[in-house]
């Protein structure tokens, strides 16, 4: 297992290091500069050179790239150059929002969609198509006309809980709830019915098994085969959709801070984005993909708990 964990690690530097380089060269290629940004639309020529000088985007793209990664080696993101705030700080202010976003909707997801998958691996073959048709409708819902329905429903309709906006843990644990209640549905009611699909999938498939019918034969309840045994043996599968819907979830919260007006990372990509904040998108990239490594970690070590195969190198 040390091992495994070992190369996962050295394939994760080096994928940071290659997302963040790609990041840079098509931010870098696009139109436009972040002198210009600054700038405006009406400029003076020289004063617009000046700046370039002075943000250092006169030298080689792969000068700039090598400074910035410089700084990062020594724990220093940069500091925006359009609101002169110090990126970390930034980084650290809106992680806490993304982080409750999508933990929060992964759990509903997995925890929703492990319920309904057992329910349809007992129910039979009529509860079994109706998840079929509610996983189709899953892939097929807009993240955005979700939202605006919920919106609607929850927050104007009936204004049983807030439209936009984050209340943090520390200042009312019960706000905090409040405020990621609709976010978090639309991120994970997509996702609910795919997940029990193939939670019954792999589940019907352990329980088709040879040592399943030994059990039965020897007595076993129904509860302690599907719950001890289908589970455990069904669980791999099912852990790679976390990982797969965890990382999933981190790309749909740019849609969804932007709908909810959430300060999280995700809004903060966006605008970085259209204002050409090369150190705030580098961050948010890199924080990103950090998070994506630890996830699929996490992932790596469930396997090996789960099979003692995977412990081998």
């Amino acid at each position: 297992m040390r091992t495994l964990i070992l190369r996962r690690l050295l394939a994760s530097a080096v994928l940071v290091l290659a997302v963040s380089l790609l990041t840079f060269l098509l931010q870098a290629a696009a139109p436009g500069d972040t002198a210009r940004t600054i700038l405006g639309d009406h400029y003076d020529p020289h004063t617009y050179q000046r700046l370039r000088t002075q943000l250092g985007l006169d030298q080689p793209v792969l000068v700039q790239y090598w400074h910035w990664l410089s700084g990062v080696a020594r724990g220093d993101l940069g500091v925006s150059p359009i609101s002169g705030l110090d990126v970390s700080s930034e980084l650290a202010n809106r992680l806490p929002v993304s982080l409750s976003l999508i933990l929060c909707a992964t759990a509903a997801t997995v925890l929703l969609g492990v319920a309904l998958g057992l329910a349809g691996a007992v129910g039979g073959r009529r509860l079994g198509r109706a998840f079929d048709v509610l996983a189709l409708a899953g892939y097929a819902v807009p993240g955005f006309w979700l939202a605006l329905v919920l919106v609607t429903l929850f927050a104007v309709t009936v204004p049983l809980l807030p439209a936009t906006g984050y209340v943090g843990w520390t200042e009312s644990p019960v706000e905090w709830a409040r405020s990621l209640v609709l976010p978090v549905a639309t991120l994970s009611l997509p996702g609910v019915a795919v997940f029990a699909k193939q939670t019954r999938e792999a589940l019907l498939g352990t329980l088709s098994r040879e040592f399943v019918t030994a059990l039965q034969a020897n007595g076993a309840s129904q509860a302690s085969v599907v719950l001890r045994h289908g589970l455990r043996n069904a669980g791999i599968p099912v852990v790679t959709l976390v990982g797969l819907t965890f990382i999933g979830l981190l790309s749909g919260t740019v849609l969804v801070e932007s709908v909810f007006a959430m300060p999280g990372l995700g809004g903060l990509a966006v605008q970085a984005a259209t204002q050409r904040d090369i150190p705030v998108l580098q961050g948010v990239v890199v924080v990103f993909t950090l998070v994506v490594v630890a996830a699929n970690l996490t992932v790596d070590l469930v396997y090996g708990w789960l099979d003692p195969k995977v412990r081998t190198p």
